[in-house]
């Protein structure tokens, strides 16, 4: 071997290296950044819809707490009271601060995505155009294999810095030690990842100012290796012959019947990937109540993990069986099938929304909603957000609406409270304890997260022998255009309208807003029933329609001989 083809075979592993490391960046940055979505949401009063379109601005934060000197938490009895609020400084501080964050993190997101939609391709190009013959396939697949743990540290990174207080400098002040990680109000230091995923991003991006814009090509040891030289002349006509071909090539992809079919299920699967990456934290929060960090945690531990051993399964599948044309939609269908069937228990394993004094369920005794008669006379604020739990079982938004005039500090956390005490609308000792009533069904949280792991390890067994019928449902010489089209037609149908669907499904569950100034500043309660049987629908009905497209691509394969991978060069898959 030449010297020549050894600086050829090292520049393009340490490319591959690189990219791989590029990848993992990337992938973990946006993991991480879902990760954090209900604690974002949290922090800037943003509803489902809004976080899952944006899928920084950095304040003090400020929540209720009857330890503040202005808090209005307390029931402090009036006659005649009212409850028509003027917006004060706090709530206006709130409106301008979903304000400034939709603008930065909005255009943050805009450019992340626009930096981060060539890399991909653009990076697997660069590496089928100067890997030796028979390694371009080994390096892609390690190109994956390192970017698949990208996710799972994106969550475990989550996981971490949301047990941290958001405000870091705080966190041994009084503010921070009267909350917990379970407390509704917590919100972790969020930003934190994005600083050392940003950060990563940076770093990971220095050595592509280094790489020529060619290598020299990897030989076999009985052939000289020799640099590839782009000819400018013939690559400004390939240009222009790519841009004179480029409508007819389009038209004839979107015409043709089988890459449509396949590309539009992949798009259905796809859809419920988003979904669950962008909003299954917040499903376990309000169904089993599971912190944000715990969330994040099992994410990444269990859910994704069991995703990329699924993809690993399934070549192997391909190679070992050597299914067909034909025989990868029936397959298909066949592990989807069964990956809908293991989702039907999760209908049925969760409870439904505890009992909200004014909100859920709605009584004759409280027809305009928190005005409950017990604490008419209390001043209690319309925004308030502070919940409690009656020893009756009862949940109260507030110390204030359970008519609670007194409380008893932890004696082991001076800046902690431990009971409210003389409560007016609670029964017996008139006493509630800080933070909501724990659900009777939080035991559920593991089978749960079993069950949603073991569906998607089934799933992904689908995954590279459908990828690879793309590949083979266009002629050779089309393949990379094809592949450009498949992530345009993805990101349009699938990745962007996504995540903003799934939040109008979780909004439309909702049955108390919190509102600052009169607008809604995120979801307080929603009813746990529809909250399950929607969020989990949605995705069983994308996974239908997927396996629909598919029966449907197995008919044609079947009836048509025009699609054959035994007469192609690349033989059976």
């Amino acid at each position: 071997v030449t010297q020549r083809n050894l600086a050829g075979v090292f520049a393009v592993r340490i490319f591959v290296l690189c990219h791989g490391l590029l990848q993992l960046t990337q992938l973990l940055y946006s993991s991480y950044f879902k990760s954090t979505i209900t604690t974002i949401e949290r922090r800037y009063g943003l509803d489902s819809v809004s976080s899952g379109t944006i899928s920084s601005l950095h304040e003090p934060y400020t929540f209720d707490s009857v330890l503040h000197m202005s808090s209005q938490d307390m029931c402090s009895l009036h006659v005649n009271s009212t409850n028509d609020e003027a917006c004060g400084q706090e709530d206006t501080q709130k409106l301008m601060d979903t304000s400034r964050f939709w603008v930065l993190m909005g255009t943050a997101q805009l450019l992340f995505g626009i930096g981060s939609v060539p890399i991909q391709p653009f990076g697997i190009s660069y590496i089928d155009d100067f890997a030796g013959p028979g390694n371009s396939p080994l390096y892609i697949a390690i190109l994956f294999a390192v970017s698949v743990f990208g996710p799972s540290f994106g969550y475990l990174m989550g996981s971490a810095v949301l047990g941290i207080y958001v405000d870091v400098d705080r966190e041994s002040s009084g503010e921070a030690l009267e909350l917990t990680p379970t407390d509704p109000r917590w919100v972790g230091a969020w930003w934190i990842g994005l600083l050392i995923t940003s950060g990563g991003l940076a770093l990971t991006s220095m050595p592509y100012f280094f790489f020529p814009r060619a290598l020299h090509i990897e030989k076999s040891p009985c052939l000289e290796g020799n640099i590839s030289k782009e000819d400018p002349k013939k690559s400004e006509s390939s240009m222009l012959d790519f841009l004179k071909m480029f409508p007819k090539m389009f038209l004839r992809l979107l015409l043709s019947p089988l890459f449509m079919l396949l590309v539009l299920s992949q798009c259905c699967f796809s859809s419920v990937i988003a979904g669950l990456a962008t909003f299954l934290n917040k499903f376990l929060e309000h169904q089993y109540s599971a912190s944000a960090s715990r969330s994040s945690l099992l994410m990444g531990t269990m859910n994704l993990p069991s995703v990329a051993i699924g993809m690993v399964l399934g070549g192997l599948i391909m190679k070992r069986w050597g299914l067909s044309f034909r025989a990868i939609p029936r397959f298909s269908v066949v592990m989807l099938s069964i990956s809908v069937i293991c989702c039907v228990p999760l209908f049925f394993m969760g409870c439904p929304t505890q009992e909200v004094a004014g909100v859920y369920p709605r009584s004759s005794k409280s027809p305009n909603g928190l005005q409950l008669p017990c604490s008419a006379n209390c001043s209690c604020p319309i925004s308030v957000f502070n919940p409690v739990c009656g020893e009756n079982g009862i949940e109260y938004i507030s110390p204030c609406h359970a008519g609670c005039t007194n409380f008893t500090m932890d004696p082991n956390n001076r800046f902690r409270v431990q009971t409210f005490n003389n409560c007016q609308c609670v029964g017996g000792m008139g006493t509630a304890n800080p933070g909501p009533c724990a659900k009777s069904c939080s035991h559920y949280l593991l089978p749960v997260m079993l069950l949603i792991s073991l569906a998607g390890l089934i799933a992904s067994f689908t995954h590279n022998p459908i990828y690879m019928m793309v590949l083979r449902a266009v002629p050779p010489e089309e393949k990379s255009f094809a592949i450009g089209v498949q992530f345009l037609i993805l990101r349009l149908l699938a990745w962007l309208p996504a995540p903003a669907l799934f939040g109008m499904t979780i909004d439309s569950t909702c049955i108390w807003w919190k509102t600052a100034c009169g607008k809604k500043q995120g979801c307080g309660y929603y009813d746990n029933n529809l909250l399950r049987n929607r969020y989990l629908g949605l995705q069983v009905g994308y996974k239908t329609l997927g396996i629909a497209l598919l029966a449907f691509t197995g008919w044609i394969t079947h009836r048509s001989r025009e699609y054959s991978l035994e007469k192609k060069s690349e033989g059976p898959l």
